[in-house]
């Protein structure tokens, strides 16, 4: 048997020894720059050393050929293994930033997921690796694979409590249009208060609202606690109650709201010039350097100095337009 495997493998040139008899070699561990072979002699307390030989001519010299796969005898040409797997990455690096770069794979784990992306999905094409479409049996047995893998997912309470969550968060983020560093925010938040346990008795809804608005406040987002209830259909006063339990509980401190971040947000819904609003950002600042603004609902201030740079520059631009695309009233404006 011993001479067939030699008649169907035939002697190669070794190409590098793997060790000396007395090291241990750690199997499928290669270069990053030529695919050469790599080993890490180790020596077990108490123990003696390990050695690999060959069974024919117990020779040590053996060598790992990673280019085809097989693992050889350097003295009498035996071939002892085939189709090695090879351990190292796929890439290749040759400076650190490249590898620190390369050595992830895979998407970026995200907590606005509620089990953090690391699962994975069957698709609903329905087609073949040919692309061809599955037949109707097949395509039934997928869609109940689909809801099998589904429930797989979901293991207890508190991972049905999060899906429900994340999937009203990404529901909210995609009506108010918010930033994907804002969502990953409020997620954080709201698995702050699940693990706290502030949800128990509460909305769900309501206290992911809660967390979105806070997620914007604690970024200096330009959106108010009127449209984060509105996105969500939840009443201001419970999602109001809810941010205050957040901060509260959690306690989280939050900036001041700037509201001359509120000016480019409005005035883009207005059709309103920049110069008109470099001219709000001025009538802003001279406001808080007189100190007037202290107290005041930033999204309102924000329009009422749009509507007075809009005066200036001679901008037609009624309190009305200007109140409505605020959210605000036209006596806040006038105010």
């Amino acid at each position: 048997m011993l001479s067939t495997a030699r008649s169907c493998f035939p002697r190669t040139e070794p190409s590098r020894p793997l060790s000396k008899p007395e090291e241990r070699f750690d199997w499928g561990l290669r270069g990053e720059d030529e695919g050469e072979t790599t080993t890490t002699p180790t020596v077990p307390s108490g123990k003696p050393p390990r050695v690999h030989v060959c069974p024919e001519c117990s020779g040590v010299n053996l060598i790992e050929d990673f280019d085809q796969g097989e693992t050889i005898c350097q003295d009498c040409g035996l071939v002892l293994s085939q189709n090695l797997m090879s351990r190292g990455p796929e890439w290749r690096a040759f400076t650190k930033e490249e590898k620190d770069e390369r050595g992830r794979v895979g998407i970026p784990t995200s907590f606005s997921i509620h089990d953090k992306g690391l699962s994975t999905v069957i698709d609903r094409v329905n087609r073949d690796a040919y692309g061809r479409q599955l037949p109707m049996e097949t395509r039934m047995e997928m869609l109940r694979l689909r809801k099998w893998q589904i429930r797989t997912r979901v293991h207890s309470s508190s991972d049905r409590n999060l899906a429900q969550a994340m999937a009203e968060l990404d529901r909210l983020t995609d009506k108010l249009h918010v930033p994907a560093n804002v969502k990953e925010n409020s997620a954080v938040v709201y698995r702050k208060a699940l693990d706290s346990g502030l949800v128990r008795g509460r909305s769900i809804a309501a206290i992911a609202a809660a967390s979105l608005y806070a997620a914007c406040r604690s970024a200096e987002t330009p959106r108010t606690l009127k449209e984060v209830a509105g996105a969500s259909r939840i009443k201001k006063k419970d999602v109001a109650r809810c941010y205050r339990l957040l901060l509260r509980e959690l306690e989280m401190s939050m900036p001041v709201e700037d509201p001359i971040r509120c000016i480019s947000k409005i005035a883009s819904r207005a059709e309103i010039s920049m110069q008109t609003q470099q001219s709000a950002i001025k009538v802003l600042k001279d406001a808080k350097r007189k100190g007037v603004v202290a107290g005041k609902d930033p999204m309102g201030l924000a329009a009422a100095a749009l509507y007075v740079a809009c005066v200036l520059e001679n901008e037609k631009k009624t309190q009305k337009e200007i109140a409505e695309i605020a959210n605000v009233t036209e006596v806040t404006v006038r105010n």
